[in-house]
């Protein structure tokens, strides 16, 4: 009996952990390099990252990350997670790409622009698809950052 109880312990505790969301910050999604790259279709250059071991290892995974919420297009589902403010997000200049994430969410959220979330989904890393972010977040879900 006293084995049996172990072995269901030990097979809790792994389905917890399996299940768990991996918390990552944005100083791990900033290991990344940037060369330009020719798209034909689009008959010009873009950005085209070089994800490092580290954030490759991360695709596919399920992880926590806080930022500020951007509500870019609420009509068209167009919400992202940024590094900084709206203010001061990639698209205004300031950082890279990597400072921001394409978020898919499961249920509309109710955040407003630039509150401080943390935002949960499993982690899509993007190298070719120029009409999407580097990183985009499927399956997320949020909650206001504590």
């Amino acid at each position: 009996m006293k084995n049996k109880f172990l072995v269901i312990l030990c097979i809790l505790l792994f389905s917890f952990h399996s299940v768990a969301q991996q918390k990552v910050t944005w100083d791990d999604l900033s290991k990344v390099t940037f060369v330009d790259k020719y798209f034909p279709d689009y008959e010009q250059y873009f950005l085209h990252p070089k994800f490092s071991s580290s954030v490759k290892a991360l695709d596919g995974k399920k992880i926590a990350v806080t930022g500020y919420f951007l509500n870019i297009d609420p009509r068209g589902n167009i919400y992202v997670l940024s590094k900084g403010p709206l203010s001061s997000c990639f698209f205004c200049g300031v950082g890279g790409p990597e400072t921001a994430i394409e978020l898919r969410f499961t249920n509309k959220p109710n955040f407003k622009t630039d509150q401080i979330v943390t935002i949960t989904g499993i982690l899509k890393l993007n190298s070719e698809d120029v009409e999407h972010f580097n990183y985009i977040l499927t399956k997320s879900e949020g909650k206001l950052a504590e």
